[in-house]
């Protein structure tokens, strides 16, 4: 993994004591909350419905065992003795006083973490597939470009006021476990015929208030252009993004009302200006930064695994963990770990500082140090021996986290929605707790199989509601929380945004209105094979209205 050089940490160490002075100034009175703004976002800090909020970025979702330690210690000592791990694999702490902001920021600095440009109008926390380095499918790693373009985006001084956010997702398979579909910029790994890296290049997704699957504008880039093709997009969208209104200021909006052509044409111009300029990227860096993501020192174990094998046939409990929470690795006799932080009536997302301590021993003794955020808000430990994996799931029980429901219908996504956020129409967090519940008997969540529900508390979409098979929107309606249900949508390889299929539903009716989607499928399925989402894009969205509705 990554580690922080010389530049490195002087150059967060520096901006931990400059955000130090501003936010005495503002306790002080000198600075007012709009001067103070703008300040606190370019470090991270937003103020919620009732406190401030400290986002931490983890670049590409990797993180160490002290890492990890740290953030339960800032847990346990600024916070409410919990984090909250997120969709752009970040983690959020909803309860630290602004004067302990800086020292929490100086703890982080330790650790090799920050809190930079994970938020306002700049290049975000870019991300990555959470299996990357680990996965059998992989075409090449592809977090040391996310590590590269990290480097160039920070505090970069003509991408630091966009018109709006930028976010931008890289990923190394053929399967899309990235959602780089519905990012400003997504990048998919490829190898030309002569087996030279490469990428397929997408822009202009997104979700929000105008939902958008990103267009592909080239199938194959060069390694060596990557730097000088993503800032002649930026540059373009920099140039005609639209700055009189926010809601469409996302460059998916400028390529919807541009054209897919005409915009691709003007980023291949600026494109052609950069390619050989400084920014064409040296084999010998790339060569250099992909040694940071070295595999770590695996040793060659038995095929097949014997006591990995014995403890399936002895437990029908771990047998089901591992056929939801573990998936195959490049190097046999290993395997990558899903940590599933969705605890049947647990809140998405959330880790307590003692879990988070106890995560970290795990990835010490069995995960060779190294741990991942997904972007839907789980832990893995990429690189377990297929042996071990028994005594991790005994060590995740004792902390209650061994649940094996990884794709399945209690794996909800949800943002903080109104228990938290200012922006919010509606609670997400009760609606997934009471979900949870009643989809958590285990053989019926094996017998419903594969099925994703995110939830949103507001049309800003956090909780990829969009891109959920079954997506659920809180909105608000005359003082009252109601939940709007859209179907078919997805946030793979074969991206879809959902679709809605009627009248919203108020608090209490949404997850009965759930359970009777989930039923319909049941009914309706070919066979066990078939998933929910194969049944809709069979069945369309007419049974499932009529099911919700009745007939017209």
């Amino acid at each position: 993994m990554y580690r922080y050089d010389e530049f490195d940490q002087g150059f967060v160490e520096a901006r931990v004591e400059q955000f130090r002075g501003q936010v005495a100034r503002r306790l002080k009175g000198e600075l007012s909350e709009d001067e103070f703004k703008p300040l606190r976002l370019m470090n991270g800090v937003y103020l919620q419905l009732h406190a401030y909020m400290l986002r931490v970025a983890i670049p590409y979702g990797t993180l160490s065992s002290r890492q990890m330690r740290m953030l339960a210690h800032i847990a346990r000592t600024y916070d409410r003795g919990y984090g909250h791990f997120t969709t752009r694999q970040n983690v959020q702490f909803n309860w630290p006083r602004l004067i302990d902001v800086p020292d929490i920021l100086a703890d982080l600095a330790k650790v090799e973490m920050h809190a930079i440009q994970t938020s306002g109008n700049c290049i975000r926390n870019v991300t990555a597939d959470h299996l990357a380095g680990a996965a059998a499918d992989e075409i090449a790693d592809p977090r040391p470009y996310a590590e590269i373009l990290r480097q160039w985006s920070s505090l970069h001084p003509e991408f630091s006021f966009l018109p709006r956010k930028f976010k931008i997702a890289v990923t190394g398979s053929s399967r899309d476990r990235a959602a780089i579909k519905v990012h400003d910029i997504g990048l998919q790994l490829r190898r030309d015929k002569s087996g030279a890296i490469g990428f397929a290049v997408y822009v202009g997704g997104g979700q929000g208030r105008t939902p958008m699957i990103a267009k592909k504008i080239r199938d194959f880039l060069p390694e060596a252009e990557l730097l000088a093709y993503v800032t002649a997009i930026l540059r373009v969208y920099n140039l005609f993004g639209r700055r009189d209104n926010k809601y469409k200021a996302r460059i998916k909006i400028l390529v919807h009302e541009t054209g897919t052509e005409e915009l691709k044409a003007a980023i291949e111009r600026e494109h052609q200006s950069l390619k050989d300029s400084e920014l064409s990227l040296p084999a010998e860096d790339v060569r250099r930064i992909r040694a940071y993501f070295g595999l770590p020192d695996l040793k060659e174990r038995p095929s097949p695994a014997p006591n990995f094998d014995a403890a399936r046939q002895a437990s029908p409990a771990f047998a089901a963990f591992v056929e939801r929470n573990v998936e195959a690795h490049k190097v046999p006799g290993y395997a990558s770990v899903t940590i599933s932080l969705k605890p049947i009536g647990g809140v998405p997302g959330d880790a307590s500082a003692e879990q988070m301590e106890k995560i970290a021993d795990i990835a010490e003794k069995w995960g060779h140090d190294e741990l991942r955020v997904s972007h839907e808000q789980n832990l893995i430990l990429p690189h377990v021996a297929l042996d071990d994996v028994a005594a991790v799931y005994e060590a995740l029980a004792e902390i209650g986290l061994c649940e094996g429901n990884a794709g399945l219908v209690t794996d909800i996504i949800a943002c903080p929605g109104l228990d938290y956020c200012a922006l919010a129409n509606a609670r997400s967090i009760p609606i997934a707790q009471s979900l949870s519940a009643r989809f958590g008997d285990a053989k019926r969540q094996r017998q419903i199989g594969e099925l994703k529900i995110k939830i949103s508390g507001c049309i800003n979409a956090c909780g990829h509601h969009h891109v959920g098979h079954i997506g659920i929107l809180g909105v608000e309606k005359k003082g009252q929380e109601f939940y709007q249900l859209t179907l078919g949508g997805s946030g793979d390889e074969k991206t879809s945004i959902g679709e809605i299929v009627g009248r919203g539903f108020a608090s209490e009716e949404v997850v009965d209105a759930v359970e009777t989607l989930v039923d319909r499928y049941l009914d309706l399925r070919l066979d066990e094979a078939e998933s929910f989402l194969e049944a809709y894009r069979r069945l369309g969205e007419e049974p499932f209205r009529e099911a919700l509705y009745g007939t017209a």
